[in-house]
């Protein structure tokens, strides 16, 4: 099996989910677990404007790599539902104003929409719902209603299709089709509401700030003093405006804990039947980040480190510091001596580089230092991913690879997850977005030529196609998954089917990357496969990737997602970046 520490970084802490929770599709008659289904409320403090919606996606995502389904409830983005509130009055009559809350839940129903976009874009299978198909019934006055019911029909159909279903909170419907609205603060009950529907024993509110206090963090009244577990009653009496106090006792009588919790945090407050006095909060420092490579990955990491306040990006490391880029950054950042970079003394190194022997010599060198290391590049850990596991685990270092296959498909964290539950035999996956986009536009008639021209603007292929066409980049990509199951990878001499320019397609085509392990010997290959009997690689659209692997008493793990581009495999590596900072605090001891 894979060194240790290649799992370092642990996943998030499951939220425990119901006996019937729905069950994930895969294209195989064999059976599958279901996946857990997790509640998360993201509210205006967090969705303070559009732009903030990558960072609700990149919560999200992490929950779904780790083998989740989500609920996403979200409120109005900030200042929206005032302005449609004194909208809606300001025309409305003041002793009947009925229609006002159906125009006030288009702000939920936006903010939806927006995240489920963010969502799209870094290749999670994700669908928003309005008000009325969320399909909450409520009772008593419109403008504060309480929910009794939900008509689940089209949240249980989307969560049976889709791995994220972003829904408005504060709206509902009463018995007269009328939307009403569940009172200031609602979306916390929308929440706590739809976990217990679902059988949930939790629920997960993000928030501004990690937790509850036993008073305001930002009052100069002495230091606060959070609390890890709170009573019922600790949450009434400190809650404040943290949380609505009906999303309280709703949790209470239905017996659903409230976790509360800031973006990026694995710990949090746990409200329910037990209490513990509260302690002190160590705030976290910004974690200092080196930046190796600017291109289509690692300027996508640069844009969306900068402006985080967790993060100090240190410098950047590329060939030619005074090349214009497509990121507003200080000029300052850019150098280009590797020993420079890590002078700086970076806490954590990303590594975006897109050559595998100097990606893979700087990966050494970070380590060496005890710096940890989050890497996109498949060519430099599928060298020696033993080696560098070994040398992080001599130095303290953490050390984590999932951008390095499939983009924003969680391949590494599928495989392991099969690989804990008993003896892999093998695999099989889609693993080059770029291939897949060709040959999709090559079943559609087009020529190589174009098809190529087309990869490249759309941002999936590289100047030098070659690693793509001739598979080795797939080839890379199959050692490493091959480590991950087998603890070992196959030699550099695996066949791969080119995709010449006289390619023709005649039909469905996919770039398939397998191996299985046979008398004890592991045999892989990356072929072009037109015998596609398998929906789940033959209904690939575009740049998509998805990996099956199969376990030797018969079970079949498979997902799937957008395989290249910025933003997906941006978010990986962010995803990878947030799992290195829960381990080093969770080694820390902080809480």
């Amino acid at each position: 099996m894979p060194h240790s520490n290649l799992a370092l970084v642990e996943p998030l802490k499951p939220l425990e989910a119901a006996d019937d929770a729905p069950v994930q599709a895969v294209a195989s008659p064999l059976a599958a677990a279901a996946p857990d289904v997790v509640v998360l409320k993201f509210g205006s403090s967090i969705l303070r404007d559009a732009a903030q919606a990558p960072a609700v996606a990149s919560e999200v995502y992490g929950h779904v790599r780790a083998g989740r389904k989500v609920v996403a409830v979200v409120s109005a983005l900030a200042g929206q539902t005032d302005a449609l509130l004194a909208e809606a009055r300001d025309l409305g009559l003041d002793h009947s104003n009925d229609l006002l809350p159906a125009y006030v839940a288009q702000g939920e129903e936006r903010a939806a929409a927006l995240v489920a976009i963010a969502c799209d874009r870094i290749g999670l299978d994700a669908k928003s719902l309005s008000v009325r198909e969320l399909g909450v019934v409520a009772e008593g006055p419109l403008e504060h209603a309480h929910p009794v019911g939900l008509h689940g029909a089209h949240l249980r159909k989307a969560l049976s299709e889709h791995q994220v279903v972003v829904v408005p909170g504060f709206g509902a419907v009463n018995d007269r089709d009328q939307v009403a609205l569940l009172g200031r603060g609602g979306s916390d009950l929308t929440a706590v509401f739809l976990a217990a529907e679902l059988g949930l024993k939790r629920v997960r509110l993000v928030k501004d700030v990690d937790g509850l206090y036993d008073r305001d963090p930002a009052s100069n009244s002495g230091r606060p003093l959070r609390y890890r577990q709170a009573s019922w009653d600790d949450a009434r009496r400190h809650g404040g405006a943290l949380v609505q106090h009906d999303a309280i006792d709703l949790g209470e009588q239905r017996g659903v804990e409230i976790e509360v919790a800031a973006l990026g945090r694995a710990d949090c407050t746990v409200v329910g039947h037990h209490s513990a006095p509260p302690g002190r909060s160590i705030p976290d420092a910004p974690v200092r980040v080196a930046i190796a490579g600017c291109g289509v990955v690692g300027g996508g990491l640069l844009a969306r480190l900068l402006p985080d306040s967790r993060y100090e990006v240190v410098g950047v490391l590329v060939r030619d510091p005074k090349k214009p880029r497509d990121v507003d950054a200080p000029a300052g950042l850019f150098l280009s001596d590797r020993e420079a970079l890590l002078d700086l003394k970076p806490d954590l190194l990303v590594e975006a580089l897109s050559e595998g022997g100097a990606g893979h010599d700087l990966i050494r060198a970070a380590l060496e230092r005890g710096v940890d290391v989050a890497s996109a590049n498949k060519q430099a850990i599928s060298r020696d991913p033993g080696g560098l596991a070994r040398l992080a685990e001599a130095n303290n270092a953490r050390l984590a690879y999932s951008a390095a296959v499939g983009g924003g498909s969680p391949m590494i964290e599928t495989l392991r997850a099969a690989r804990a539950a008993g003896p892999v035999a093998g695999f099989e996956a889609v693993l080059n977005g770029t291939v897949n986009f060709m040959l999709d536009r090559l079943d559609q008639g087009a020529e190589f030529a174009d098809a190529l021209a087309d990869a490249r603007v759309a941002g999936f292929a590289e100047e030098d196609p070659s690693s793509d066409l001739e598979g080795r980049d797939s080839a890379a990509k199959v050692k490493l998954l091959a480590f991950e199951a087998f603890g070992e990878t196959p030699g550099d001499d695996l066949p791969c089917d080119v995709l010449a320019a006289d390619f023709q397609a005649d039909g469905p085509v996919r770039q398939i990357g397998a191996c299985r392990l046979e008398d004890g010997v592991l045999q892989a290959s990356v072929k072009l496969d037109r015998d596609l009997d398998d929906p789940l690689f033959s209904a690939l659209k575009g740049e998509r990737n998805a990996l099956k692997v199969y376990g030797e008493d018969g079970r079949v793990w498979s997902c799937k997602g957008r395989g290249a581009g910025r933003w997906p495999t941006t978010e990986s590596v962010l995803a990878d970046v947030a799992d290195i900072i829960r381990a080093r605090h969770a080694a820390l001891g902080y809480h």
